[in-house]
């Protein structure tokens, strides 16, 4: 049991007493430098597991990853605000603090689509795009260049802020949709995606979280690819963990883990057709990859990330 005596969780506990006690998360100098500080705590890879805090961490954790979700919403609405009043807000995505992370997360998640699809996606879903949908943009201004994008988010003012960073440009002001609705509204139109993106923070507790997969699970077509957004090690007290067991009626195709800046983990699986789910070799349940753990620089031609793959999914189905 993993609890207070642990440095690390002292030190993610304190700073967490700092941030719930400020008056508002909205971008400043003690907010940017209170999360700042978080996330350099949280970066280093780290063999914690926080399935094994005790309950009282379990809470803060809770309760940490919505106030990081809360300050994530204002930091994209404050720069999404700065960007639309450019004529055009794209030629500035710059300004944003963490477009470099945006950038090395996308030819990740890229590299890991490309490896697990034959063909690229003519049409892709993401789910929780936010008013500055950065991954949707970079992976539509450079990898799926002929891809159109609908973005799903459950605010409208998140939707028109978004719209109005791309209105400007010839290209994806064609091929980028955004659609107000709560996904788990969304039934036959999920059918349509070849691949659909889960933002990290659409269902930021886990029974949330595995709601909204049992719902696309049940409407993407067969074949459909999921990539969705998960944490391993310390950096599970930023944002949501995703484990393969939550993937039922998925066959997991990957997880990577990365140990730089970028803190997401990323997972792709491929939706289990109807007739195979019930099936010995396709039970409902995600099915079972091989243990295996190789270096993944191969992946990334510009040499941005360096990851490790870590697929050790049996142990966690066991």
């Amino acid at each position: 049991m993993v609890c207070e005596k642990d440095p690390l969780v002292q030190k993610v506990c304190e700073l967490y007493e700092q941030i719930s006690s400020l008056e508002s998360l909205k971008p400043c100098k003690d907010v940017n430098m209170l999360f700042t500080q978080l996330v350099v705590t949280c970066m280093p890879p780290s063999p914690i597991d926080v399935t094994k805090l005790c309950k009282s961490i379990q809470d803060i954790r809770c309760k940490l990853i919505r106030l990081c979700g809360e300050a994530e919403g204002h930091l994209e609405s404050h720069f999404s605000t700065i960007l639309g009043s450019y004529d055009n807000p794209l030629h500035h995505l710059n300004i944003f603090p963490y477009y470099s992370n945006y950038l090395k997360l996308s030819q990740l998640e890229f590299n890991i689509l490309t490896k697990n699809c034959t063909n690229l996606p003519t049409k892709v879903a993401f789910v929780g795009s936010g008013p500055l949908p950065l991954t949707s943009i970079v992976l539509a201004s450079f990898h799926l260049t002929t891809t159109s994008f609908h973005n799903y988010d459950i605010d409208p003012s998140a939707n028109s802020m978004a719209l109005q960073l791309v209105s400007s440009d010839p290209d994806l002001s064609q091929r980028m949709f955004f659609h107000t609705s709560d996904i788990m509204d969304i039934t036959n139109d999920l059918k349509d995606y070849d691949v659909v993106f889960l933002a990290a923070l659409v269902g930021m507790d886990k029974e949330t979280k595995v709601r909204v997969i049992d719902h696309v699970a049940e409407y993407m077509a067969p074949g459909a690819l999921l990539m969705l957004r998960s944490a391993h090690g310390a950096r599970a007290f930023l944002y949501p963990v995703v484990d393969p067991c939550d993937l039922r009626g998925f066959e997991v195709l990957s997880i990577f883990h990365p140990t730089d800046e970028v803190i997401n983990s990323v997972v792709i699986a491929r939706k289990i057709p109807i007739t195979k789910q019930c099936s010995v070799e396709y039970p409902l349940a995600p099915t079972k990859l091989p243990n295996k753990c190789f270096d993944i620089e191969m992946f990334n031609p510009l040499n941005h990330v360096n990851l490790l793959e870590e697929l050790d999914i049996e142990e966690q189905l066991s």
